[in-house]
């Protein structure tokens, strides 16, 4: 849960990121705690992908700090980067799965970068990493090709969980999944985080997700985050996050998670 007492986790500061003459972020700040669920928000074109990637050192910033566990990303040695990155699982957009592997092998990637390992405690580690996702015996068998678009990405979810990571970086995991196969991926998502003691970095569009299961709420807007709880960012005035939560979709959202939250 939310300790707000702690040191951050992850802490960016004064985030500059430009394309060309765009300019995505502009002095942009963020804390996030361990333990905590954020979700990160905004408009198409906001750089939300952008942020995630610039923490986990896929896109390196024109001006900015961001540090996680402690350490300079921006500025760490390679051998230290990796050292890092064994600490941390990232879910991309449908997965990312690599389609010539099965989901086993898959999983097994991670394993192999970092660790020199039998194949048979892979395999042992791969079956234990599906089974905890709620992916059926056997799926470990199966190419990408013969997946659900859930099971997709519940198997991107068990290949992020492969080294036992702290935080979970998770990019937009329920687009494209229908409202019942969402709902299952926020609940699982939920559960992970209080029997692994995970902290989940989460980009969305989903405002079923938001309410459900994030601690806090990072809104991009105006090239900077406005965070807080989904409570405190019903009250804000700026006109992209009242449109956004108070739209017909946003109050449909709210009102439904008020009646699950008196049943």
């Amino acid at each position: 849960m939310l300790d707000q007492s702690s040191e951050p986790i992850i802490r960016v500061h004064n985030l500059v990121n430009r394309f060309g003459d765009e300019t995505v972020h502009d002095g942009l700040d963020l804390e996030v705690f361990r333990g905590e669920v954020l979700g990160v928000v905004g408009a198409s074109g906001s750089g939300k992908s952008v942020l995630l990637r610039t923490v986990i050192g896929l896109n390196r910033p024109v001006a900015g700090r961001v540090e996680v566990f402690g350490r300079d990303i921006l500025a760490i040695s390679d051998t230290d980067q990796r050292e890092i990155e064994k600490r941390w699982g990232v879910l991309f957009q449908d997965g990312a799965l690599f389609s010539s592997l099965t989901v086993a092998e898959n999983i097994e990637v991670p394993l192999k970068e970092y660790y020199d390992m039998p194949l048979r405690l892979m395999d042992e580690i791969a079956a234990f990493k599906i089974g905890i996702v709620g992916l059926p015996e056997g799926t470990g068998e199966k190419y990408p090709s013969q997946l659900s678009g859930g099971m997709r990405k519940r198997s991107g979810l068990a290949r992020a969980l492969a080294l036992d990571p702290e935080i979970v970086f998770l990019d937009e995991p329920t687009a494209g999944l229908d409202p019942i196969a969402a709902g299952d991926f926020d609940i699982l998502i939920r559960d992970l985080r209080g029997s692994l003691g995970l902290t989940v970095f989460m980009v969305t569009h989903d405002l079923d997700t938001l309410i459900s299961i994030c601690d806090r709420v990072a809104v991009l807007v105006d090239k900077k985050l406005r965070v807080g709880t989904l409570e405190q960012l019903l009250h804000d005035e700026h006109p992209w996050i009242q449109s956004y939560f108070h739209g017909p979709r946003g109050r449909a959202a709210l009102l439904s998670e008020g009646e699950h939250l008196q049943n």
